[in-house]
């Protein structure tokens, strides 16, 4: 699920983990192999010239539900402290070939179906073996922090990532699209900077756990669980990232400049009042 981010520091948020090697070409053409026949968002499934096979998810007309930058923006944040994310991107337009001939298409998330990636389902929030260690409490903190609402378990991905000889099984939480705006239970708005400003984060400690204000389906992930230090954990480490780090995060889910800002903005309060619970959990122990 979580590998230590040593480097930190030098992480690239842009291209992500898997690196500029494996982005999509912007001035490529693609051509359709399937056209996506559930979910919420239109999508399709693409291959480039060079024969790899990609997944699009792309926003309805007129721009609604637009999770395709709030998807790759989000990974890039989880990926550079820790937590494993297949490789995505995002394009703004793209070329696609059809039957019909070749059209500009609208862009949005490009996820790679990469060879040494092996889908094998899906795991459970509730059924794994890292329930209750850090790192799995810190996951669910930072989906916290970015107003996730969809955390279903289907959202999640088990992987078999080969590495040379290696194989290692990958916990990702990987449709992480429906965040950055508000936890309304019934219709959730997402990358909507004003309702994700508006929205608090934690409400106070009780009994040793820390009070969420979180009103979506999934309170039984945070409701009397997650202590203060836990939560101070992921703080810390999003706390590491360069300003510079969080631009490219969002730039690579081509958010522009002014929207970009408004997120990281409320981000780096939300990783501050996480910092700071320990020393107050300290201090009450203390009297």
């Amino acid at each position: 699920m979580w590998a230590e981010p040593t480097d930190l520091a030098t992480r690239d948020l842009y291209y992500g983990p898997w690196g500029a090697e494996r982005a999509p070409d912007p001035k490529g053409v693609y051509t359709l192999v399937e056209r996506k026949h559930t979910g919420v968002n239109l999508g399709l499934t693409v291959k480039d010239e060079k024969g790899r096979e990609w997944s699009v998810k792309q926003p309805f007309p007129g721009g609604l539900d637009p999770e395709g930058p709030v998807e790759v923006a989000v990974s890039r944040l989880l990926s550079a402290v820790g937590y494993h994310q297949p490789p995505v991107y995002f394009l703004p337009a793209f070329t696609l070939k059809d039957d019909f001939g070749k059209t500009v298409e609208v862009g949005g998330r490009f996820r790679l179906k990469d060879e040494s990636l092996k889908d094998t389902g899906y795991w459970k929030w509730e059924e794994n073996p890292f329930v209750g260690t850090k790192p799995y409490q810190g996951l669910i903190v930072a989906l916290m922090m970015f107003n996730s609402t969809d955390l279903k378990n289907s959202n999640n991905t088990l992987y078999e990532h080969r590495n040379g000889d290696l194989v290692e099984q990958w916990y990702v939480a990987r449709d992480v699209g429906s965040a950055l705006g508000d936890d309304n239970p019934i219709s959730p708005r997402k990358n909507h900077p004003d309702s994700f400003e508006q929205m608090p984060f934690i409400l106070g400690v009780n009994n040793g756990k820390v009070d969420f204000a979180y009103n979506g389906w999934y309170k039984n992930l945070v409701r009397d669980r997650i202590t203060p230090d836990e939560v101070a954990w992921i703080s810390e480490l999003l706390g590491r990232l360069s300003d510079k780090q969080w631009a490219d995060a969002f730039r690579a889910g081509g958010f522009d400049p002014d929207r970009a800002d408004r997120f990281i903005k409320k981000l780096k309060e939300k990783v501050e009042q996480g910092r700071s619970l320990v020393g107050r959990a300290a201090d009450r122990d203390r009297q």
